[in-house]
């Protein structure tokens, strides 16, 4: 990969990037199945479905609906597990030019640590994403994410254990989201991906039953925008590692305004289910920006939000 010094390269935790656009994990599978729409090589990373020590069926049928501006889904995590996606799907992307970034899911710190492990010695991984929304079964299923302490006992014990660039996603799902970054920082994480999705749910009035099976989903899309910028900049004020912004981005002017709140790259998310070509067209419209403001680097737009003082 081309790792020269050009408008768009940017450095996520040890990440060489030649673009700051990722993708979004459980929104891309694991590459191929966006390979006929995309050229993965022009991405700045890819970002894989969450993958577990054991495969996981996911959660029953109904498990995802359309919402105004946006979408619910519960699909619980559906993966192959560590040692299928190490095998089958891996081999896959190491014939592409890009960074593939690994979502880590677990249900207790051991399972978590089973799959890092693994993806130690996995060729072809540049890095790993800490899902800290799983719940902690050790816990009575309280989630890591929530929970200031358990946040950075997990980390901690992670990064003993990897040496690969470790990236933490956030759960907006908090009262005070800059105590959990801040615990996730001093525990050893190389950046944080800020936000997931926020927990919602979706009735049908004719049965009076929700609409999943699950009752509850994560909400996602271009009703989220809002609180997810707001989430950025907050975090963003309180540490000094980069921040992947998502949530809600359709475009680039969406994309653009994460960089003004303080991202230092951004995911793709949802848009990909709408516009499979939305990671590109972002790159190209990021770059298209920089060009009429006559800006030498994305890095200058990082956290340049004006506000009166």
């Amino acid at each position: 990969m081309d790792t020269s010094n050009t408008p768009l390269n940017v450095n996520i935790g040890g990440i060489r990037m030649r673009n700051p656009v990722m993708t979004a994990s459980g929104t891309f599978g694991y590459g191929s199945e966006y390979a006929d729409f995309v050229d993965l090589n022009r991405l700045g990373a890819v970002v894989v479905k969450g993958v577990t020590s054991v495969p996981w069926p996911g959660n029953p049928m109904d498990r995802i609906m359309e919402t105004p501006s946006g979408m619910l889904n519960a699909i619980g995590l559906q993966n192959v597990g560590v040692d299928g996606f190490i095998s089958e799907k891996l081999p896959y992307l190491r014939d592409f030019d890009v960074p593939v970034i690994v979502n880590v899911c677990g249900k207790t710190v051991e399972e978590y640590l089973i799959v890092v492990e693994k993806l130690n010695e996995a060729d072809g991984v540049a890095g790993i994403e800490l899902n800290i929304s799983c719940p902690n079964l050790d816990c009575g299923g309280m989630s890591f994410g929530v929970d200031a302490t358990l946040a950075y006992q997990l980390v901690k014990e992670v990064r003993a254990k990897t040496h690969l660039p470790l990236l933490v996603k956030l759960s907006p799902n908090v009262t005070d989201i800059t105590v959990i970054a801040r615990a996730i920082e001093d525990a050893g994480a190389d950046a944080l991906s800020a936000i997931n999705t926020l927990l919602g749910m979706a009735i049908n009035a004719k049965t009076r039953q929700p609409e999943l099976a699950n009752i509850t989903g994560g909400l996602s899309g271009p009703a989220i925008k809002p609180v997810a910028l707001r989430l950025v900049w907050e975090v963003y004020k309180t540490v000094s590692i980069p921040i992947v912004g998502m949530g809600g981005i359709m475009n680039a002017t969406d994309a653009l305004e994460f960089f003004i709140a303080g991202a230092s790259a951004v995911a793709i998310g949802t848009a990909n289910f709408v516009n499979p070509k939305a990671s590109i067209e972002v790159v190209k419209g990021i770059q298209t920006y920089l060009e009429k403001a006559n800006m030498s680097s994305i890095k200058t737009l990082i956290g340049s939000l004006k506000v009166d003082t």
